[in-house]
C-alpha cells in the first residue's frame, strides 16, 4: 500500500488530550491523557465500549469540539491557536466529514451536492479531481439525480464524495455505515479504503462494528477516556475478541 511510505507523516494528532464535562460532583472525564497519531494515507479506526470517548476524541480531532488541556492538530496545525474564523477555514479547506446520517440536500442533484461545500465557499471546483472522485465512488450514471432517486447505500457514497470533494488532508467519518443495510454498508467501507489508496487520503472512523473496523488499516482502541491498545491489519474476529475483553471487565459495548 502507498500509504507505508507516508508512515512519518502525520494528517492529524492530538497530544495528551484531556477532554471534561461538567464540574464537581457532574464532571466527566471522557478523555484523559490521550496521545495519537492517525497517518497520511492510512484508513484508522476508533473503537471501545460505550461511553470511552470515541466520538469525543473524533470530534476534538476535527476541531468540532475543543479540548480541556492538551493539543489538537491537523498537520502542524494546531487548533487551539486558531479563533473561530480560521478554525471555520481550516475545517472547510482541509477536512472531509461523513456522518451516519446522510445529510444531503433533498432539492439538489447529486452532482450539485458533492459541490456544494465548494460553492458555498466561492471556490472553483477541481474537476480533473472531481471526475476521478465520480468514478471511483461509482456515481457517473447518477450526477443528475436527486437524493429521493438513490437508496441509502447511494446516497451515502454520495455523501463520501462530498467529503472529499475538496481535496482535504483527513476526512473523518463518524458511524458511517449506521444507516446501511450490510450489503450497502460494505460498499460504502470499501469505497473509504479505496479512496484512502487512490487519492493518498486520510481517513479516521469512529464504528462499533468490528466488520466495519476490518476494513481500516489499523484499530486504536479507547477505554474509559484512555487510548488502551492498537491493532495493525485488524480482522472482525480479532477486533470481537478484544472488545469481548472489555465485555469480561464489565463493560458494555
Amino acid at each position: 500500500m502507498t500509504a507505508t511510505v507516508n508512515r512519518t507523516r502525520t494528517a492529524a494528532r492530538v497530544v495528551d488530550a484531556v477532554k471534561i464535562y461538567g464540574k464537581g460532583d457532574t464532571e466527566v472525564r471522557a478523555l484523559d491523557g490521550v496521545s495519537v497519531d492517525f497517518p497520511v494515507g492510512r484508513f484508522t479506526a476508533i473503537m471501545g465500549p460505550s461511553g470511552s470517548g470515541k466520538s469525543t476524541l473524533m470530534h476534538c480531532a476535527a476541531g468540532l469540539d475543543t479540548l480541556t488541556s492538551g493539543s489538537a492538530l491537523i498537520g502542524d496545525t494546531d487548533l487551539s491557536a486558531l479563533d473561530d474564523r480560521r478554525l471555520t477555514l481550516l475545517r472547510r479547506e482541509r477536512i472531509g466529514f461523513v456522518f451516519q446520517a446522510f445529510n444531503l440536500i433533498p432539492t439538489l442533484t447529486v452532482a450539485e451536492n458533492i459541490t456544494l461545500p465548494m460553492d458555498l465557499a466561492g471556490e472553483r471546483a477541481d474537476r480533473e479531481w472531481l471526475d476521478a472522485l465520480v468514478d471511483t465512488v461509482g456515481l457517473r450514471d447518477r450526477l443528475h439525480h436527486r437524493p429521493s432517486e438513490l437508496s441509502g447505500g447511494q446516497q451515502q457514497r454520495v455523501a463520501v464524495a462530498r467529503a472529499f470533494g475538496g481535496r482535504p488532508d483527513v476526512v473523518f467519518a463518524d458511524e458511517p455505515t449506521g444507516n446501511l443495510d450490510s450489503r450497502s454498508g460494505e460498499e460504502v467501507l470499501r469505497l473509504l479504503g479505496r479512496a484512502v489508496r487512490q487519492t493518498d487520503r486520510t481517513v479516521v472512523m469512529v464504528t462499533h462494528d468490528p466488520v466495519a473496523a476490518a476494513h481500516a488499516d489499523e484499530v486504536v482502541f479507547l477505554a474509559d477516556g484512555r487510548l488502551v491498545d492498537r491493532m495493525e491489519a485488524p480482522t472482525a474476529d480479532r477486533v470481537l475478541d478484544r472488545l469481548k475483553a472489555f465485555d469480561a471487565k464489565g463493560a458494555t459495548t
